[in-house]
């Protein structure tokens, strides 16, 4: 349980980035997870349900690494089913 409360939501946004995920409306983003006890949980729901707000993860591109974003996701102990549909929704409707 320590690593959860170590492990820190800028730390796994700047893994994303890293592995080649855009993110649009990232300052909103931030605010949100800042803002929640359970980041986890609140990145969740708006990787799901934050357009309205603008926020938007975009595959950037070739550079995209699948295996980089996969891993990003075990090391901050998110859901398997999370990551798969957070992979699906970075290639559908682009």
């Amino acid at each position: 349980m320590a690593s959860l409360s170590s492990e820190s939501f800028v730390e796994f946004l700047d893994s994303l980035k890293r592995a080649g995920v855009a993110i649009s409306n990232e300052c909103e983003l931030r605010e949100r997870l800042a803002e929640a006890q359970r980041w986890r949980y609140a990145f969740s729901t708006l990787a799901s349900n934050g357009r309205s707000l603008g926020i938007r993860f975009k595959n950037g591109g070739v550079d995209t690494d699948r295996d980089s974003i996969r891993d990003a996701f075990a090391r901050f102990q998110f859901p398997e089913s999370m990551e798969a549909a957070f992979a699906a929704s970075l290639t559908a409707d682009r």
